[in-house]
């Protein structure tokens, strides 16, 4: 029997034997009531029942380093939620025997499966989750099974969409693994939790329909969704914050304000701006453009194409040419192709290829700054030069991927790109990353983190030298360690042409959102051949950074009407106030009043019809408006008014100039807080 030596997670080294299993180790390590759901033997996930003499390479002595891996970190979560899809597809298929279940991935906030089955409701949810608490009691072992090409074939014979999967997964002879627990089975490579008792904590949440690989030829599936916790007071919490994250959701609160609209006819992924949200979105464009001018930024203006020669220069295409829209052709040269018989294959490799030029929906508004810089020889007295453009870019975004302003096919960009040299990188990245730091200050967003996103060495996607990567790279770590908050590097996270500094903020209820993003790129001024006149008369490259404070004007509009859930600060109201009068004797002040605050530049609206004044405030409360101005004889009288803040507490009898002022200076200041009414226990 051979020994292995086994580095534990405190460094020190113990002796086990070849048989011992991983599950055993993690025992041994942090006792019976550990904590774990799985292993990681030299850096891989592992079940529990993994046996560490079956790693590669064992003979004689060897070592291996082990550890458990809990449900509170991100691979224990992955690890329990996929684990309940098995769970909840082994109730559907208990129920529901002709089900054919497809795929079941665990996904950021729980879990889902699709099957081919008839459509269920709600009620055949609740049945299901009662059937998934059976099983989970009664304490099912989950088994790695390792089957061969033949056995695989055998098991899923009558599921053509598992056989689909094997087909294109396995490669023929290498077999797979299935896990089973009772008499049900599916293939996965795991891992697993070792017993359904595990998963006691689960809750079904939703059903919608899916197309089977996203792809609306193919069949329509059903989708149930769910989430598990590894416990019950966790479990609660969830809950409960989901109930939250419904009220806050910005899809039915910009209905209910008015604020944007989808509509099927325009298309998916295509946000109308209504008065209301076209306000709030136009009071962040000027918040920033007055940022901008401080920082010396000069504003551009770009088109909504561009050729595809200039995107195969920048790198955008063909690289990314499955997120972009079809490239525009000639109608003249379109019809010859066709009359070619030429197929959209051909046609799209011929583009590729670039023997057809035509225009591309600009997927970035990096190479249209590019040409501007290049539009006139440039000096080092000249540099840094600073370019900013709101500009929309398109993405082809598949229909499941599409959810209301958050992910969208076309979307405008607080755009920028520094042209700097080396010695002004530093500055320059400090100078971005203060205005996003503003912004988060100035709307209330304290929680966020920094993430410094790499290259990936063993991918071939990114363009440019590697000395150069290294440089840039450095430049957004020295960057990043300076600003005194949390920040990760993460490879594979950077963008083709450079690494970048990404924004990711929590919000309220503890989800995360990557909003600002900071990139160093010295790639694409090598590709496009840029240069500046040096101190000593010489040619000399310079380096482009690029920074988007918003990131997107729809996706963080989207976030910021959860983040306030709809009750915006004063400054940034669709409307900061609404007037509303008694009866139909006080209009005549109401339109002074009225006339007074819209020379003010305040945002108003009026209700002077006929319906009672307790039916009127419960109508525009709906809308809420920071203040609603309330008029009768009293106010009419003393040339006063009467506010409720949308706190819902009262003042009477203010003069209007004095109203007018402290407004004023509510909005100047960018208060989050109501300062004209008494604050309020929810406002503290």
């Amino acid at each position: 029997m051979s020994i292995i030596d086994i580095t534990l997670p405190d460094g020190t080294v113990n002796q086990y034997s070849e048989e011992i299993t991983a599950g055993e180790i993690v025992e041994d390590i942090y006792g019976r009531k550990h904590g774990c759901i799985a292993a990681s033997v030299n850096g891989e996930e592992r079940d529990f029942s993994f046996v560490i003499g079956d790693l590669d390479n064992i003979s004689g002595t060897c070592s291996a380093s082990v550890d458990g891996i809990k449900t509170d970190s991100d691979a224990g979560m992955h690890i329990l939620r996929h684990s309940a899809a098995h769970l909840l597809a082994q109730a559907v298929m208990e129920i529901y025997p002709d089900a054919k279940p497809t795929i079941g991935p665990a996904i950021e906030r729980g879990f889902y499966y699709d099957f081919e089955m008839e459509p269920i409701g709600e009620p055949e949810l609740r049945t299901i989750q009662k059937k998934m608490s059976q099983l989970a009691r009664q304490n099912l072992a989950v088994e790695r099974v390792e089957c061969s090409d033949e056995e695989l074939e055998n098991l899923f014979a009558s599921n053509p969409y598992k056989m689909e999967i094997i087909s294109d997964k396995v490669e023929d002879g290498s077999g797979s693994t299935i896990y089973k627990q009772g008499e049900w089975y599916d293939l996965c490579l795991g891992p697993h939790v070792a017993s359904t008792a595990k998963l006691m904590n689960v809750k079904l949440t939703s059903i919608s329909t899916a197309y089977w690989r996203g792809d609306q030829s193919r069949q329509q599936l059903m989708r149930i969704y769910g989430i598990v916790e590894p416990s019950k007071d966790a479990l609660k919490e969830t809950l409960q914050r989901i109930e939250e994250a419904k009220k806050r959701d910005h899809r039915k609160l910009g209905k209910d304000l008015q604020l944007f609209h989808i509509d099927e006819e325009v298309g998916q992924g295509l946000i109308l701006w209504t008065p209301r949200g076209a306000a709030v979105r136009q009071e962040l464009q000027d918040f920033i453009s007055v940022e901008l001018r401080r920082q010396g930024y000069y504003q551009v203006f770009t088109p909504h194409i561009g050729k595809l020669d200039l995107y195969r220069k920048s790198g955008h295409f063909p690289y990314y040419q499955d997120s972009q829209y079809p490239a525009l052709v000639e109608r003249d040269l379109m019809k010859k192709l066709a009359d070619e018989d030429c197929s959209c294959g051909e046609l799209s490799n011929l583009m590729s290829a670039g023997d057809i030029e035509g225009y591309l929906l600009k997927p970035m508004n990096c190479p249209h700054h590019i040409k501007i810089y290049a539009s006139q020889p440039r000096s080092y007295r000249n540099l840094p030069l600073r370019l900013a453009e709101f500009g929309t870019v398109y993405r082809w975004e598949q229909s499941g991927e599409i959810s209301g302003m958050t992910r969208v096919r076309g979307f405008t960009q607080d755009d920028a790109h520094l042209f700097v040299t080396e010695e002004q990188i530093a500055k320059e990245v400090l100078g971005c990353i203060e205005i996003v730091q503003i912004i988060f200050k100035t709307l209330g967003m304290d929680d966020y983190r920094v993430r410094v996103g790499l290259r990936d060495p063993d991918s071939d996607k990114y363009v440019g030298e590697g000395e150069k990567w290294d440089k840039a790279e450095a430049a957004c770590r020295t960057a990043a360690l300076s600003l005194g908050v949390p920040f990760t590097e993460e490879e594979g996270e950077a963008a083709f042409y450079g690494p970048k500094i990404d924004f990711v903020v929590k919000d309220v209820i503890g989800r995360e959102w990557q909003l600002g993003t900071v990139q160093v790129d010295y790639n694409l001024p090598e590709r496009f051949d840029l240069t500046y006149t040096g101190p000593d008369g010489q040619p000399h490259r310079p380096v482009m950074i690029h920074r988007a404070p918003f990131g997107s004007m729809e996706r963080f509009c989207g976030v910021l009407i959860e983040h306030f859930a709809g009750k915006f600060p004063t400054w940034l109201s669709p409307t900061q106030v609404h007037v509303i009068t008694i009866s139909e004797k006080h209009n005549l002040w109401a339109q002074e009043v009225i006339s007074a605050l819209v020379e003010a530049g305040v945002r108003v609206e009026a209700d002077m019809s006929d319906a009672t004044v307790g039916k009127k405030i419960r109508t525009h409360r709906k809308m809420q408006p920071n203040y609603m101005v309330i008029l009768g004889d009293e106010e009419v009288e003393k040339k006063t008014v009467s506010l409720r803040g949308r706190n819902n507490e009262q003042v009477n009898g203010m003069p209007i100039g004095e109203f007018i002022e402290k407004l004023t200076a509510e909005i100047q200041s960018k208060d989050i807080q109501l300062t004209l009414t008494p604050k309020t226990e929810e406002q503290d």
